[in-house]
């Protein structure tokens, strides 16, 4: 009798043992969550940095679920670049507009804008007027200040 117990035990903690990666798999493992990605820097050939950043940000979207998660991407000085290339770049646009079909929303740094005299509506892929913010690092600390945590990729 104490061994089929004890054998009893034995089956229901292996189960609970590989139950408990299957739930937390599942979205189980993660709360909401709200985040700001920063990008400023250059996406090298190809926009290879700014697919890997883009990369990274759907993959978090895939681990926390799209209805628990927020995410705004600011992008400012060379990171606005990633915009640039996209214009003329279908798999940048592809994943551009993939993540926003996800609420993934793009803020794009006015100071930049004017000081590199970029056109939002000639030189961008798809920025409108309410993607533009005053300040690229205001932002950021905006963001923070609202909860998000920052991440640059």
């Amino acid at each position: 009798m104490l061994g089929k117990l004890v054998s009893c035990l034995v089956a229901f903690g292996t189960l609970a043992v590989i139950a408990a990666p299957i739930a937390m798999a599942e979205g189980d493992r993660y709360s909401k969550q709200k985040v700001v990605y920063h990008i400023n820097y250059d996406g090298g050939e190809d926009g290879k940095a700014y697919k890997g950043a883009l990369g990274n940000i759907q993959n978090h979207i895939n681990a926390v679920g799209k209805d628990n998660i927020d995410v705004k991407v600011v992008l400012h000085g060379d990171g606005v670049n990633l915009l640039r290339v996209a214009k003329d770049n279908l798999q940048l646009q592809g994943t551009v507009s993939n993540l926003k079909l996800q609420n993934v929303a793009f803020a794009v740094c006015n100071n930049t804008l004017k000081g590199r005299k970029i056109d939002k509506d000639n030189d961008l892929f798809e920025v409108f007027d309410e993607d533009i913010v005053p300040s690229g690092v205001a932002e950021l600390s905006y963001l923070q200040g609202q909860g998000y945590t920052y991440i640059k990729p």
